[in-house]
């Protein structure tokens, strides 16, 4: 029970109580009041009685009065019940039928007495010494009939012990009435504190829970009362609020979604240093967890120097910043960094955003797309240079020379043939790139499909004195682009012929790869082109796929090729979800392996 329901139920069980003690004590006083004047009323009737009954005996001695009054007032006592007693004008009592008049002391002080010598009539109540209880004393002044002075006095005393008996019945009656109606006051004041209290009680509870964000609390109704619309207003905030913070949080987590997803790190400070927003793009590119960041100051940061110089200026400045900067840490990146001061909450500084964007792999093509535009121009300069410089020695005059004009024409001719090659080749690289050409998958038997190629390429072979041997199971098939594998073959089987010196061998070998765990559990088929040729050194492998690398440069030009063999083929697997890698020794020979899958998915 509440404390609140207590002291309301306290409240109506005093005011009940009180009113009901107050109740009890107006009609105790006002029985015992009613009570004493309905007896003092019938003993003055008594009194008149005994008046008329037993005149008072004028004119006779003393002491006849004394026995005739006193023989008067043991009858009387005996038809009355009351203590009768006779008194002369001065106080001397003449008869008494309880005591001898002789043994009593003079009444003349006693307040009836004085009352019924002054008026007539005289009351009083007082304790009893001789009976040891509280009487109610009546006096009456009898007057002589000629005269018309008082010639005695008749009084009349009767125990009150029955009134208070009945009293004290009544007090105790009062009493239990009290209690019951206290029980039952109780009982109600309960049932009517609780009918108020109650809802009240679950309005502060809601009050509560809407306090502590909890807004799927609803009042019960109680009632049509000022309490009842209290509670439907109270429920109808907490549904209106629960509505509000629903789309709040659905906001919130679009905006987190986004955040999460962007490709850019995002970064919100606040004008206290702190930071407030983290998204997972800032977290890969500045190698901090959100959890290690937000809530604490940027100036934490130790890794990030420059970055930490830049966000302190953008502060100081209050000027928006976009820098490049590279980034050391968890890994070297060139990052493009914006950053702009908003304003935030309420708060009169502004805070800092910042945008990071990894332009490394931009930087990087934009430096291969140079190195591309430059290797392109000095590739084609090179043989245009040539058939322009021939043909204008030709026009010079070298036409009338037979065996020069035949040997400059050959010249014009093989650059010319170099030229379409590689102008063919960056089409079909830069057809590969853009994916313009989907490859068309069948099935391959490889055995079949590389002795093809290699009876292709054995004139060329022949003339260096190279053998062309294979290395391939019977009945291995695997799906593939039988065009495009074919590129990759030629490619792989010229490069070899092409750095093999004369006499020197290349190998084909093809082979299923037995399935690892996890990603790897596809089946595999591995083709490796081995040659006994110069060999590639270990710095070169890196770069070995790149576009216009060559190793040997005077020597890639005068076997006639263009640079981007060996590109075309990275590309050419990558399209069948391969892989390709070359291991080598210089003076040895090189070895190109390549691992395809069996079955394309």
């Amino acid at each position: 029970m509440s404390k609140f329901r207590i002291k309301l139920t306290a409240l109506f069980m005093l005011l009940i109580g009180l009113s009901v003690l107050a109740a009890g004590i107006f009609t105790g006083q006002f029985y015992k009041h009613n009570h004493l004047e309905a007896l003092g009323s019938h003993m003055e009737t008594q009194l008149h009685v005994l008046s008329a009954a037993a005149p008072w005996p004028e004119g006779e001695s003393a002491s006849a009065q004394s026995e005739y009054l006193q023989a008067q007032a043991r009858r009387f006592k005996a038809l009355a019940d009351m203590r009768v007693t006779y008194i002369a004008p001065d106080g001397q009592v003449l008869g008494d039928s309880d005591h001898e008049p002789a043994t009593m002391d003079n009444h003349a002080g006693r307040e009836e007495v004085r009352e019924a010598l002054a008026s007539g009539l005289g009351k009083s109540i007082r304790h009893s010494g001789t009976l040891n209880e509280n009487m109610l004393y009546v006096a009456y002044a009898v007057r002589s009939e000629q005269s018309g002075q008082t010639v005695g006095i008749i009084r009349l005393a009767m125990s009150l012990s029955a009134v208070e008996r009945n009293l004290d019945r009544m007090w105790m009656a009062l009493a239990l009435g009290l209690l019951a109606v206290f029980a039952l006051a109780a009982l109600v004041s309960y049932r009517v504190a609780h009918s108020i209290t109650r809802p009240l009680e679950r309005m502060t509870s809601a009050a509560k829970r809407m306090a502590a964000m909890d807004y799927t609390i609803r009042v019960p109704d109680a009632g049509r009362d000022e309490i009842g619309e209290l509670g439907r207003a109270l429920g109808a905030m907490a549904a209106n609020l629960q509505d509000h913070m629903s789309e709040i949080r659905r906001n919130e987590l679009h905006l987190q979604s986004v955040l999460d997803h962007m490709i850019s790190g995002v970064v919100m400070i606040g004008p206290d240093g702190r930071i407030r927003v983290y998204n997972r793009s800032a977290e890969l590119l500045l190698g901090s967890l959100a959890r290690e960041r937000v809530g604490r100051s940027y100036t934490e940061a130790k890794q990030q120097y420059e970055l930490l110089q830049l966000i302190r200026a953008g502060f100081e400045t209050g000027e928006p910043i976009h820098e490049e900067l590279t980034v050391y840490y968890p890994e070297e990146r060139l990052l493009e960094l914006h950053l702009v001061p908003i304003p935030m909450d309420d708060d009169i500084a502004p805070g800092l955003l910042l945008v990071l964007q990894d332009v490394s792999a931009i930087r990087r093509l934009e430096r291969m797309r140079s190195e591309f535009v430059a290797n392109v121009s000095h590739e084609l300069k090179t043989p245009v240079a040539a058939v322009k410089g021939f043909a204008e020695t030709l026009l010079a005059g070298a036409v009338d020379d037979p065996e020069t004009a035949r040997s400059f024409l050959k010249i014009i001719h093989d650059e010319s043939d170099r030229l379409n090659r590689l102008i063919g080749d960056i089409l079909e690289l830069s057809k590969i790139e853009s994916r313009r050409s989907p490859l068309q998958f069948s099935p391959i038997d490889l055995k079949s499909f590389l002795e093809r190629h290699l009876e292709f390429l054995g004139p060329e072979a022949a003339k260096k004195e190279i053998a062309l041997e294979l290395a391939v199971p019977e009945e291995l098939f695997i799906e593939a682009d039988e065009d495009r594998l074919g590129q990759i073959v030629l490619n792989l089987l010229q490069n070899g012929i092409s750095y093999t010196p004369e006499g020197g061998r290349v190998k084909v070998q093809a082979a299923i790869v037995e399935p690892g765990e996890g990603e790897d559990s596809e089946e595999r088929v591995r083709i490796a082109v081995s040659d006994t040729g110069i060999g590639i050194p270990k710095k070169d492998l890196p770069r070995i796929f790149e576009r216009f690398y060559r190793v040997d440069k005077a020597r890639s030009r005068s076997s006639g090729g263009t640079g981007l063999g060996l590109s075309i083929v990275k590309h050419l697997v990558e399209l069948h979800h391969g892989a390709i890698r070359v291991e080598s020794t210089v003076g040895t020979g090189s070895t190109f392996i390549i691992e395809l899958p069996l079955i394309q998915d």
